[in-house]
């Protein structure tokens, strides 16, 4: 079983009346839904929750944390930030989904600014798929498309990632890598661009596609149980 974590800040929810309608239980209780297999075992966890439901106990027993925040960057603790980032360094994947990219984890992780262009005006976006052998792209077509998002634009501050799977293109010519991937450590880290609050986008079969292929590629192949710098002993032939 590959146990994973969905984290939600699960703020606009409770909010807006037109993010409720799209999401009443929480974008988090969709993702953990169309997740939820014979071979994937899902928690959830919000900003409510004590810690914000990211013990260490927690992130010990989590072999892939997917990671939803907007508003809410600045109320995640910078504790539990460490957490989670020794975690990713120690083995555990991490998914981070639409503004996860201003997240003080994801920021942390990367080491630079993760600034962007945006406009939300509902324009359509066209993700390609770039690297169609990459196991996240696994039965992802040439393209697809959805009908409304929150346009990001390039320059996107992130380290130039180790791949990029897709390329968003938008109706008003921007262009976007959507997603990428990065190593740090043993842990294995996606950036996904589609998600954002207003529109049924974690409904789509495509990015729910691409989120549940993530999850099998980001899960551990290594997990050391601390971060040490060993002192070794000459290997004398």
């Amino acid at each position: 079983m590959i146990r994973v974590t969905v984290w939600n800040e699960f703020i606009h929810e409770k909010r807006k009346e037109n993010v409720a309608a799209v999401y009443p239980n929480g974008m988090h209780a969709v993702i953990a839904d169309f997740l939820k297999s014979d071979e994937i075992e899902v928690r959830c966890a919000t900003l409510d929750d004590e810690e914000c439901g990211l013990t260490q106990e927690v992130l010990d027993n989590t072999d892939v944390l997917i990671w939803w925040g907007h508003t809410g960057h600045l109320l995640v603790p910078d504790d539990v930030v460490t957490r989670v980032k020794e975690s990713v360094l120690k083995g555990m994947g991490f998914i981070g989904l639409h503004s996860a990219h201003h997240s003080k984890v994801f920021k942390a992780l990367m080491g630079t600014s993760c600034n962007l262009g945006w406009r939300e005006d509902g324009d359509l976006e066209r993700i390609w798929t770039v690297n169609p052998a990459h196991p996240i792209a696994k039965g992802v077509g040439r393209y697809f498309e959805l009908p409304h998002v929150e346009t990001y634009a390039e320059p996107f501050g992130i380290p130039e990632p180790d791949e990029v799977v897709f390329i968003g293109w938008y109706e008003g010519g921007e262009v976007f890598r959507s997603g990428c991937t990065f190593h740090r450590g043993n842990g294995r880290i996606f950036y996904f661009q589609p998600g954002h609050e207003s529109y049924p986008i974690f409904y789509d079969e495509n990015v729910q596609k691409v989120i549940r292929n993530a999850v099998y590629w980001a899960n551990p192949v290594l997990r050391d149980e601390a971060l040490t710098c060993p002192h070794i002993e000459k290997i004398v032939k």
